[in-house]
């Protein structure tokens, strides 16, 4: 079994940068790559501030702090990651635009050794494996934002993905990031989002019927429940239009009304409230607000 030293990331959004940040954390050399060359400053420049931010409340040292920095490289060319071990998608939740990953990634990464992973957050890994000629060599490996805080990994081999992919990708994530795993089937959703997404779709319905305000829904469940988040609040966390895309890949698999997106949501997503990272969502926002990118072009 090869051992993975070389990360490559595709995708420098605000997963995307989390990812390249705790493996960079881990001691291992980074290489992100983004649609051009502005998509790439943005996303140092995030990678920049979430370590600044890190070090400003002593999660990190100064020093620390520089030496992570320096592992980290983000480029424009897809071409830059051939010779990496693994390498992680995290494009924006579009079947579509993660398959055309894929399939680049196949002619890109020359290294028959190469684990491709994915970040998708419901999307089934098969349907992204097909769009190569490795499909043993392609799994799910799905972190929680944000990556830098957040212990779970979900480790999601398809029918196709060998046992030799899953246990270096399982020993990467528990021995080198020092993640927690649970392993679930390849399906839509998987473990957390298909427990998730339908309680996140419900607080939805029940302030676009008007039962509760915005905020006695996410305050009921924070004092009652003792959540540490309102499920409102925790779309906005997720963004709007990453929990429409997830709901819509439940829906599409099982059928089930439970899944299906409210029109509220769908208005809001396509009114441009995406939640935090657009400043609005269900509540405001102060801070600068992160659009997810689209993957290199």
């Amino acid at each position: 079994m090869t051992g993975i030293e070389r990360i490559g990331v595709v995708g420098c959004g605000l997963m995307g940068a989390g990812i390249a940040e705790v493996c960079a954390r881990a001691g291992l050399p980074v290489t992100v790559v983004e649609r051009d060359a502005q998509a790439a400053r943005a996303g140092r420049l995030r990678i920049t501030r979430s370590l600044d931010r890190a070090t400003a409340r002593g999660r990190l040292t100064a020093e620390r702090r520089e030496a992570t920095a320096a592992r980290i490289t983000v480029v424009d060319q897809i071409e830059a990651l051939q010779d990496r071990d693994l390498v992680i998608e995290a494009v924006a939740e579009d079947e579509r635009l993660k398959a055309d990953v894929f399939a680049r990634l196949d002619d890109a990464v020359t290294s028959a050794h190469t684990v491709l992973a994915t970040n998708t957050s419901a999307i089934p890994v098969i349907r992204l494996a097909a769009a190569t000629g490795r499909p043993e060599h392609v799994v799910g490996v799905h972190f929680f934002n944000p990556v830098p805080v957040l212990r779970l990994v979900e480790l999601v081999p398809s029918l196709l993905t060998s046992a030799d992919t899953v246990a270096r990708a399982e020993t990467f994530v528990t021995r080198r990031l020092g993640k927690e795993v649970v392993r679930t089937s390849d399906r839509a959703g998987f473990v957390v989002n298909a427990l998730l997404v339908p309680y996140l779709l419900a607080a939805i319905r029940m302030a676009e019927s008007g039962t509760a305000s915005v905020e006695d829904i996410d305050r009921g469940m924070v004092l009652g429940c003792a959540h540490p988040l309102g499920p409102l609040a925790l779309t906005d966390l997720i963004g709007l239009d990453t929990t429409r895309a997830i709901a819509e890949s439940l829906y599409a698999e099982f059928r089930e009304p439970q899944y299906a997106p409210p029109p509220l949501l769908s208005r809001m997503v396509e009114a441009g409230l995406l939640g935090r990272k657009s400043g609005r969502g269900f509540h405001r926002y102060d801070e600068q607000p992160q659009r997810e990118t689209a993957p290199p072009g």
